[in-house]
């Protein structure tokens, strides 16, 4: 039965006839989320960077729905030819009404994306700005909707102006909170551009609060602190709740949705808070421009006034 104080995965509707795309789907957030949206009768694209395991994702989802409508989308963030590339055969779809951006990296040691990017920010913002840039018009076909997922981590965070890449100075603690900044700031600035054009598309952030998943997997004692902790958080299956109902629940464009138990670290999703920084127009507009300029990509969308 659906929660009435708040959204589960009981309060997803039913998605049949609708097609989504969920990034990172083969772990995590993004498998319980596919796990549900299959369930509901959505079809789900699964992109993926590794074919082996978005396969075996699907198949364990088969097993608890085994006429799920499933495909395998190939896509490594870390490389904005494989984003273009996923973009295009994700356009011959009939339809998409939802591309969920889960995928993310969490505070690995110094790398770098393909084009030289600093890997969280050029994951976690870049490649999530430039998938969502070339899906808008497939997306406007349908009134789809864009998730953008963030984290509690955005809060206190800061963007390194003059060293956005990394090259004098790397923390990657700070440099993934700046990322998950970064995600809020494309929210908001998404929204008042896809507003102000007057487009059908919708921009919704979320966050799963602290959640046991694989992305904590470089945090080394402190993953295994949270492991031991995880009777007070999150289950993944919980931390999927705020993707879904932003995904598919009835949503504020622009919204912002996480759980809404102690300091939104757990529990049923609802609308959520963000840091002040976040929702700055002035730094949205830079991160806008900064993002276009550094992927070549335009969504074509003007300022908003």
């Amino acid at each position: 039965m659906p929660n009435r104080n708040g959204f589960t995965e009981a309060d997803v509707p039913a998605q049949s006839g609708k097609c989504l795309i969920v990034t990172g789907a083969n772990t995590g957030i993004g498998f319980e989320a596919s796990r549900v949206l299959a369930a509901r009768g959505a079809r789900v694209l699964l992109a993926c960077r590794d074919r082996a395991k978005a396969e075996a994702a699907m198949a364990r989802i088969r097993q608890a729905s085994p006429q799920a409508d499933l495909a395998f989308l190939p896509l490594d963030q870390a490389d904005l030819a494989s984003v273009r590339a996923a973009a295009e055969l994700a356009a011959r779809e009939p339809r998409i009404d939802a591309l969920v951006n889960n995928a993310g990296v969490m505070v690995p040691p110094l790398t770098r994306t393909k084009q030289g990017f600093e890997l969280q920010f050029g994951v976690n913002h870049l490649g999530c700005f430039a998938l969502t840039a070339l899906l808008l018009p497939k997306l406007a076909e349908t009134e789809g909707r864009v998730v953008v997922t963030s984290s509690i981590a955005h809060r206190g965070a800061a963007l390194d102006w003059e060293d956005l890449n990394a090259e004098k100075g790397y923390d990657r603690f700070r440099r993934y909170g700046a990322s998950k900044l970064a995600n809020a700031l494309f929210v908001f600035e998404l929204d008042r551009r896809l507003r102000a054009s007057g487009s059908p598309v919708t921009a919704v952030g979320c966050h799963p609060g602290i959640a046991k998943t694989d992305l904590g997997r470089h945090l080394g004692a402190l993953h295994i602190l949270l492991s031991l902790m995880r009777l007070f958080l999150n289950s993944t299956a919980m931390g999927a709740w705020p993707t879904l109902q932003a995904a598919t629940g009835r949503v504020t464009p622009g919204g912002y949705y996480g759980p809404t138990g102690i300091r939104e670290l757990r529990g049923v999703s609802g609308e959520a808070s963000l840091a002040a920084q976040a929702r700055d127009p002035g730094l949205a507009r830079r991160l806008w421009d900064v993002s276009v300029a550094m992927t070549g990509i335009d969504p074509g969308l003007p300022a908003a006034e």
